[in-house]
């Protein structure tokens, strides 16, 4: 190794990648939110902290200690307008990590409120993006989590995979016709957060000792490493209009 090569066994320093840089996380209170704020104030960056339950997102800022918090259901596209005109200054990147997917078998949905989850998760995807519109700089980021789940065929999977199926083109759009902002999307497979272990209820831990045997990096996807690829989306300035898978291989194995 010569003096001008690095040395390649230590880790970059990434604690300025984000410096003078502001961050709005849309469901910053829990899980790849949370994170996703931990790891940009890590990098030197402000967050603005968004979320539904105000007790759960005071509780995170008194961790993240962020520029500041507001409390609203970003499927209230009224607040959502409000929130966006009423910032003070443009930000750099806006992520949402709300909306979840609905699995049920035909037989068991509720057309009426299936069409308000499909209708709310869309239009929500579609507020953040008009709304924000004049408040990201140019080469800014939005950023969207979407998943992979429903890209397999199954039964009690119609509405999930209808949704998967939807986000990605929006993105692609979305990315025309927001340019020269950035439009982006992670699509990601089981995450250990809170949610995953509250719809499982007692069956998280085998479904984590399931995939840890299963999945070819030998270990369960955390919200760190969704965290992680958002940061790298924010920073790398050539990334725009694409979906990001984020699975530890699952999409790999048989069904």
């Amino acid at each position: 190794m010569t003096e001008s090569e690095p040395n390649q066994s230590e880790p970059p320093d990434r604690t300025e990648e984000l410096a003078g840089q502001t961050v709005v996380v849309i469901g910053a209170s829990s899980g790849m939110g949370l994170e996703t704020a931990r790891q940009v104030r890590a990098a030197g960056g402000q967050v603005i902290m968004v979320a539904r339950d105000p007790e759960r997102l005071e509780r995170a800022a008194a961790d993240i200690r962020p520029l500041s918090t507001a409390t609203l259901d970003a499927s209230d596209t009224d607040r959502l307008q409000r929130f966006f005109g009423d910032l003070p200054h443009p930000v750099d990147h806006v992520i949402s990590t709300a909306g979840g997917p609905l699995y049920a078998p035909l037989a068991d949905l509720d057309l009426a409120a299936t069409g308000r989850h499909f209708g709310e998760r869309l239009t929500m995807t579609l507020g953040i993006a008009k709304y924000s519109r004049g408040r990201v700089r140019d080469a800014g980021t939005l950023l969207f989590i979407g998943g992979t789940g429903g890209r397999r065929p199954g039964i009690g999977r119609s509405v999930t995979a209808a949704m998967t199926a939807a986000l990605p083109a929006l993105t692609a759009n979305l990315a025309l016709e927001l340019a020269p902002i950035r439009v982006n999307l992670i699509a990601a497979g089981f995450v250990d957060t809170p949610l995953s272990a509250s719809l499982l209820g007692d069956g998280i831990e085998a479904r984590r000792e399931e995939l840890r045997a299963s999945l070819p990096i030998r270990r369960v996807v955390g919200p760190q490493d969704v965290a992680a690829l958002a940061v790298h989306i924010m920073r790398n300035e050539a990334l725009t209009g694409a979906t990001y898978d984020i699975d530890g291989g699952q999409q790999l194995l048989p069904q």
